[in-house]
């Protein structure tokens, strides 16, 4: 037996964190995209350190060593193991963005700093500084304070130090804006492209923000601090769960400092008074970095018009059959349908709610919302429905991860719409992907809905990829309503005959037929399991895998973040392969296919094998009865596995190692799968065109 029977889930989820950041380091992918990389990875790793490091720290300061919930690992330990990783991939990160940065040079993009600037750009500028950044500063003088000012997680600052003429230091401390884009696009010169960062504009006008003061010397180094984001949910049962996590959420500001995070370059004696007053101990992850923190403004930088350095957009395909001009309710009613995004259009959904919001045989509307985007479509289809007199029901998860205070924004818009809202469970996050509508047909009910793996959201449609099932199979619509029910009398546990739900029914339903796999290949039956997940870390469900493993049963795993199963193992886990593919959009659908001796049976999920998911939170798992969509979900995850491009292999090594090619041409699975719909279209329209 191997000595290890399981990788830590937090360094597992820094390997993760680390092939985001190998797709910012990668030549092949295109500059701009390479830039938005390095923001994703530092947006990460700024949630990794608000949710999960600060809540191994919170077990090392209660005195638990925490081994049995950390795998066999101290919470001390982890912590010291977490901060040596992560200045090691902070580095690396550093590097990755200078080479980025000379790259875009031979573009003629030039990112600039304060001592960098042209006449002309001066006098842009000062005008700039002016109109949009001056009103916008917040300075404040610190050496005389009685109470230090709380520093906000999300955002960055600039610690300056004044030397008097009369020798006396002075501390201030510049916030830099959030609301103002933080990369400054310059007037272009001689065909060049300049861009300066915010940071840069505050330190070439130091000199006049402090010109009150008598000074010799004025310097200013980036710090950022990061908090604990664990929402503490009072009980006191006068407040309303929306005032709970309203009041929570501005908590969160005030919340304990997990990470400082301080320019390498700044003087000695300024860190020491930041740390002293802040209060920041040697216990705290305190991280050397360089000149810019925040670096998940990156995400966001602008594409100055260079098309040619980003991804080629793929356009939404149409899903063949089912058109957004004409009734879509008609067409589900004949069988079921699944929208793939993004690689087909998320249109349809917001158009079945558009259509059952007019449609006069519509009686109602139920449907659970977890993260939405800004502007959401879907949110005003739904209050168009109540305008139309329609019973409008909607689960709205306010504890949806840093997602808070947007959602408890649209509750109370929602709730002025008349729209009745169900606030979840205490103890349990919904977050399950359901809808149903009711409308009456030949004077009875019947239902129609869908059941997805991601959010309702139009923004992250656009990158994640997700299915959603369209359907108007009265058995799984009648499960669906009873979940509803559910969430109205919580104490009451329905019998579901089609749909997988937790907290109740999945990990149970998952051991029983990983079970059948396993009592399939000791019968000498060929079988397989091939499961494709955001993250695997539950102990249980592992073992399960190991056990089916050692019966034979033939497993592929494709698990894009976390994944604490060793695969590859003599004795152990040897028929078990795991990969994670991170590309251009991010893997995000579940979908779980157990081979059942040539029975296939598929099935799709917002559920991840980790404990939160099974045994935590509402989560629906839906079986796929259309063979033409089992068909296509069994072709979806073998393109995956046939990829050898952005397709690393999860070993205990935590090494990310890339899939060899082996003298195969390269076969990137995304471009791949966008191209697989292509042909569906071309099958599509080549039947229509024979039976006419």
């Amino acid at each position: 037996m191997h000595e290890q029977k399981y990788i830590d889930r937090e360094k597992s989820w820094l390997a993760f964190n680390a092939r985001v950041l190998q797709e910012a380091g990668d030549n092949t992918v295109p500059l701009l995209d390479r830039l938005r990389f390095v923001g994703i990875f530092s947006n990460n790793l700024d949630e990794f350190f608000r949710v999960r490091y600060a809540a191994i720290r919170r077990l090392s300061l209660s005195g638990i060593s925490g081994e049995k919930y950390l795998g066999g690992i101290s919470a001390h330990q982890l912590i010291k193991d977490i901060t040596e990783i992560v200045i090691q991939q902070q580095s690396e990160s550093l590097r990755i963005l200078g080479n980025i940065e000379a790259e875009l040079e031979t573009e003629n993009i030039f990112i600039i700093t304060e001592d960098q600037i042209s006449p002309k750009q001066e006098a842009f500028l000062k005008d700039f500084y002016m109109q949009k950044l001056s009103p916008e500063l917040v300075t404040i003088i610190l050496n005389d304070l009685a109470v230090f000012p709380v520093l906000k997680d999300t955002l960055g600052y600039l610690a300056v130090r004044l030397e008097l003429a009369n020798d006396e230091i002075r501390y201030a401390l510049i916030e830099i804006p959030k609301n103002i884009n933080r990369f400054v696009v310059l007037p272009s010169e001689d065909e060049k492209q300049y861009v300066i960062l915010i940071d840069d504009v505050i330190r070439y006008k130091l000199k006049s923000i402090f010109n009150i003061f008598d000074f010799k010397s004025v310097s200013a180094h980036m710090i950022k601090i990061t908090r604990d984001a664990q929402l503490d949910i009072d009980s006191d049962l006068s407040k309303s769960m929306l005032e709970k996590i309203a009041s929570s959420v501005k908590d969160r500001r005030i919340g304990e400092p997990v990470r400082f995070i301080y320019d390498s370059q700044i003087e000695d004696d300024t860190l020491h008074f930041f740390l002293e007053k802040m209060k920041i101990v040697e216990t705290d992850s305190i991280i050397p970095g360089g000149r810019y923190h925040n670096r998940r403004d990156y995400m966001s930088f602008p594409n100055l018009g260079r098309y040619d350095l980003l991804y080629k957009p793929n356009e939404p395909l149409p899903v063949p059959g089912l058109s957004l001009d004409g009734s879509i309710l008609e067409k589900i009613n004949k069988k079921d349908y699944l929208v793939h995004a993004p690689y087909q259009s998320f249109s349809y959904l917001t158009k079945f709610l558009r259509e059952a919001a007019l449609d006069p045989k519509v009686t109602s509307i139920k449907i659970t919302l977890y993260r939405l985007a800004k502007n959401s479509q879907i949110i005003s289809s739904l209050i168009n429905a109540a305008k139309n007199g329609k019973r409008v029901v909607v689960q709205i998860e306010l504890q949806a991860r840093f997602d808070e205070a947007s959602n408890i924004s649209y509750a109370e818009q929602m709730q002025t719409e008349g729209i009745e809202l169900i606030f979840g469970m205490k103890g349990l996050k919904v977050h399950s992907k359901i809808c149903v509508i009711e409308r009456v047909e030949n004077e009875k009910t019947r239902r129609y809905g869908f059941i997805s793996t991601g959010n309702f959201n139009e923004s992250t449609a656009k990158i994640y990829t997700d299915v959603t099932l369209f359907t108007c199979h009265q058995g799984i619509l009648k499960d669906v309503s009873k979940i509803f029910e559910f969430f109205d009398i919580n104490y009451r546990i329905h019998r579901y005959k089609h749909l997988i739900v937790s907290p109740h029914y999945t990990r149970s339903k998952f051991i029983k037929l990983i079970d059948r796999e396993i009592l399939h290949a000791l019968a000498g039956r060929k079988t397989h399991i091939k499961l494709k997940m955001n993250s695997l870390s539950d102990f249980k469900m592992i073992d399960k895998l190991y056990e089916a493993s050692n019966a034979g049963v033939k497993i592929q795993l494709q698990v894009r973040g976390i994944c604490c199963l060793i695969p590859g193992i003599p004795g152990m886990s040897e028929n078990i392969e795991a990969i994670s593919i991170v590309d251009n959009y991010l893997e995000h659908s579940r979908v779980y296919i157990f081979g059942n001796a040539g029975l296939t049976e598929v099935y799709i999920s917002s559920a991840d094998f980790m404990t939160r998911n099974l045994d935590g939170r509402v989560e629906v798992t839906c079986p796929i009865y259309d063979l033409s969509i089992k068909k296509e979900l069994i072709d979806n995850f073998n393109i995956a596995w046939k990829g050898n491009v952005k397709v690393r292999y999860h070993s205990y090594k935590l090494d990310n190692k890339y899939k060899a090619r082996n003298h195969h041409a390269p076969f990137r699975a995304q471009l791949e799968t966008y191209k697989y719909y292509q042909n569906k279209i071309e099958i599509a329209e080549t039947a229509v065109q024979k039976t006419n």
